[in-house]
């Protein structure tokens, strides 16, 4: 496609995604609005915006990724400044949106954060959200201006389809990536099956069985985002247990904390395919891994919301 961009037109960005929004520039065929991002000298985040925005369509593209309070802050104060500045309008991309998992009470007690985030992004000066493959989808609820969810699984599935898998099946490595699963399954015509796990607390996990056929097929394991890696190595071990050919996983978001890499480096994993939501230091980039780029979906998402055109077709 091609983009003609005028000079209300800007897109800058912060510090989670440098690579990933020179991409998205490079397609749409703009540069990247300037700005620093200094600390003072107690830590505190100094912004300063080196262009006029005045009456301009902005898009910040800025991952809430690790460190993610770091990232938080830094948009809240990037948003805060444009609206001071007098920009017309405030998108904010967010390709991996942190604290998506803390979108209800689990227990009494505890926080709802990712309505929080909300509600400092709104208050702060946004005017809408884009976003991929939300954790909850029902986080959209708690915004009360426009979010367009779009959608990494066709990225991925474009993937499995060029390799052109003889045998494959999908497989959710909980009940509750089922609806995930069957997406993927759809577009690859394949069959699913899934994991029956239980996870007694955050970081651990403990499968109990494999629904559905796996034996002699190659596996394809998909979640929305691999942290820790315990839920994502179980089911491989599990899986290859059930006589799977080869097992291959694939993510939107690669998290990948803690002993992640090293669960990943010896678990029975053929492939594991990740995109670029959070950019990945050299040392979490494993030789099995391939990532693949978000920078035509985002752009095509942003420069449709530029144009006042339907995205509806990129979360579909």
């Amino acid at each position: 496609m091609s983009y003609v961009m005028n000079d209300k037109f800007k897109l800058f960005t912060i510090q989670s995604n440098p690579l990933l929004t020179q991409e998205v520039a490079d397609q749409l065929g703009c540069t990247i609005g300037e700005c620093t991002v200094n600390r003072f000298s107690d830590g505190e985040v100094q912004i300063h915006i080196q262009e006029s925005v005045r009456g301009a369509k902005v898009f910040i593209l800025q991952s809430t990724s690790q460190p993610g309070n770091e990232h938080v802050i830094e948009l809240l104060i990037m948003i805060d400044a444009l609206k001071r500045a007098s920009a017309g309008e405030i998108n904010v991309v967010i390709p991996y949106f942190g604290y998506a998992r803390q979108d209800r009470k689990a227990r009494s007690r505890e926080p709802i954060a990712a309505k929080l985030i909300a509600n400092l992004l709104e208050t702060a000066g946004a005017d809408r959200v884009v976003t991929v493959d939300l954790h909850a989808p029902q986080i959209q609820g708690f915004f009360n201006i426009p979010v367009d969810p779009l959608q990494g699984i066709p990225l991925l599935a474009q993937h499995y389809i060029k390799k052109n898998l003889v045998n494959p099946v999908v497989v959710a490595p909980n009940t509750s990536g089922l609806g995930r699963a069957r997406k993927l399954a759809e577009y690859i015509d394949a069959p699913i099956a899934f994991v029956d796990k239980r996870q007694p607390e955050p970081g651990f996990a403990q499968a109990i069985d494999i629904v559905g056929e796996v034996k002699g097929m190659d596996a394809i394991i998909i979640d929305d985002l691999i942290d820790t890696a315990a839920t994502v190595t179980l089911a491989a071990h599990s899986l290859v247990e059930n006589g799977a050919k080869d097992v291959y996983t694939c993510c939107t978001h690669p998290v990948l904390t803690g002993p992640a890499i090293e669960r990943l480096a010896i678990a029975p994993i053929k492939e594991i395919v990740v995109t670029n939501t959070i950019e990945l230091p050299i040392e979490k980039q494993l030789d099995n891994m391939t990532i693949l780029s978000m920078a035509g979906l985002l752009a095509d998402a942003i420069y449709r919301i530029y144009k006042e055109q339907s995205v509806s077709t990129l979360f579909q």
